[in-house]
């Protein structure tokens, strides 16, 4: 990594940082920083998914009193979120490069889509009685939490979605729900990361430095 690489990450990890605290979204920035200085797609992905995860460590303690009122349906649905997670990581690293090379510009563009579209799904979401159902949302969060280990960007969205439909509660307790799973998927998944030897270190610990910084801008 050289000091120009290393400038243009700290400085889109940065922007990320930002952007994950007020929406999400940040992995957009992040992912095609590492492709453009030179780090293969998967190592890319991995690497991008230890460096943003401190933040989200960072940002689960806003929740906690939310967190203790919704702590019966915390529990139940962070089992998919890390089943989920551990399986789309693992596909990761199992696929060929090549898939993921293939696949990966159409799962941004469908990020892109999710984020512009996010106040329509709101919109939607909002005018949808809550089911209630805790099956359906519980598989749905295990596929929103494969599509998280595998990739991830848009998880926040979607699962804001699926939670506006099927839980009836406010959207403060919603998204505190989101934080911490999106948390869980991302923790299985940087673990397995690390394992495996998929993580450029360097890369990854000034990500996540700049990262934090971002946040708390």
């Amino acid at each position: 990594m050289t000091f120009s690489q290393a400038v243009v990450l700290a400085v889109c990890a940065f922007a990320a940082g930002i952007v994950n605290a007020i929406a999400g979204g940040g992995t957009l920035i992040t992912f095609p920083a590492l492709l453009a200085t030179g780090v293969p797609a998967v190592a890319a992905n991995a690497t991008n998914t230890v460096a943003l995860f401190p933040g989200q460590l960072a940002s689960s303690f806003a929740y906690k009193s939310h967190l203790a009122e919704e702590r019966r349906r915390a529990l139940v649905l962070s089992v998919p979120s890390v089943l989920g997670g551990i399986v789309g990581a693992v596909l990761l690293l199992w696929l060929p490069e090549k898939a993921f090379e293939t696949i990966v510009p159409w799962l941004i563009l469908f990020a892109c889509v999710v984020l512009a579209l996010q106040t329509q799904l709101k919109r939607l979401v909002a005018g949808v009685a809550h089911a209630n159902h805790p099956a359906p949302l519980w598989f749905a969060q295990l596929l929103i939490s494969i599509y998280g280990g595998y990739f991830g960007a848009g998880i926040g969205i979607l699962m804001l979605a699926a939670m506006g439909i099927m839980i009836p509660s406010s959207i403060q307790h919603a998204n505190a729900l989101k934080v911490l799973f999106s948390l869980l998927i991302n923790a299985v998944a940087a673990v397995i990361f690390v394992a495996k030897g998929a993580v450029h270190g360097p890369e990854a610990v000034l990500m996540a430095a700049a990262s934090i910084a971002g946040g708390v801008a």
